[in-house]
């Protein structure tokens, strides 16, 4: 079986910060960072997602943890189709539109590449430490099975070559039917590693629970299963808390996974107060005692 390392969404959520969770001498950025990364091995980085990360903020998170340990992080809006707030966009890349969010068609090309490029450029200083695990690729619902849409996944590996993407995938179709065969055995041959997630089912952006190895980086993440999963409260969305048997009859599944990958990553998404950290820490647990 291929190591496994477990961790959460997110270290600086405000409703986790009111928790309790954190000791109350941990009372800085770097403090609650240190605490968090004594606890667990590896986080995820959705921060990235809603604005471009900074070198700065990457050497200083690559000071404030130990040698081994690992940031994944999520990909900026902009490069997986979503709609990106102009005011997000690097200052003298924002085009001179009257609107608030853009797409990547809004942007000149050149600006478009530069984006590209000072995105993976800020992640130099993980990359360099050997702290970067992967950059998550979440696409958005209705970026469905076509051949476009095939070529987009091999252009963002290329792009992001040495350095590892990983890709969540959001509409039904890549799973519909025999789609899914077809599905898992492109992300095989190209290599791609994918992104198992556990979700609410029954909504338009529900994809099933599949879990699958098509690479040597195996990647899950859980959603939760709230009843608000179309809220607009991201909190009301992932507020869910796995109970220790959910948990439980997951870990077999996790290690059968992981014996089919060199390593297997598993994230808790559910980050509403202290629910991620203390799910994280049973899930690990139980992996331990299996």
């Amino acid at each position: 079986m291929g190591e496994i390392a477990v961790g959460t969404a997110s270290w600086t959520d405000r409703t986790l910060l009111e928790s309790g969770w954190y000791p109350r001498t941990a009372d800085t950025p770097e403090k609650r960072l240190a605490h968090y990364a004594k606890q667990f091995p590896l986080v995820e980085v959705d921060a990235t997602y809603y604005s471009p990360p900074s070198e700065r903020n990457a050497d200083l998170w690559v000071q404030r943890t130990p040698v081994h340990f690992t940031f994944n992080i999520k990909a900026f809006s902009l490069l997986t189709g979503h709609p990106t707030k102009v005011s997000a966009l690097y200052e003298d890349l924002r085009p001179p539109v009257d609107k608030a969010n853009v797409y990547p068609g809004d942007l000149h090309p050149r600006a478009y590449e530069q984006v590209w490029t000072r995105f993976l450029a800020a992640l130099e200083p993980l990359a360099e430490a050997g702290k970067l695990g992967a950059i998550l690729f979440q696409f958005p619902p209705w970026f469905t099975i076509r051949r476009s849409n095939k070529q987009y996944l091999l252009e963002v590996r290329k792009r992001c070559q040495p350095l590892r993407a990983v890709f969540e995938l959001r509409h039904a179709s890549w799973f519909a039917g025999d789609n899914r065969d077809e599905t898992l055995d492109f992300l095989r041959e190209h290599e791609l590693p994918y992104v198992c997630v556990d979700m609410p089912q029954g909504h338009r952006s529900s994809v099933p629970p599949v879990l699958a190895a098509t690479a040597d980086l195996a990647v899950v993440r859980f959603h939760g299963h709230s009843e608000r999963w179309t809220s607009r409260d991201i909190h009301e969305k992932f507020g869910y808390h796995y109970s220790d048997r959910e948990l439980a009859d997951w870990a077999p599944r996790l290690r059968e996974l992981a014996g089919q990958a060199e390593r297997t990553h598993v994230i808790m998404n559910n980050c509403y107060r202290d629910y991620a950290q203390t799910n994280a820490a049973t899930l690990a647990r139980l992996l331990d005692a299996g």
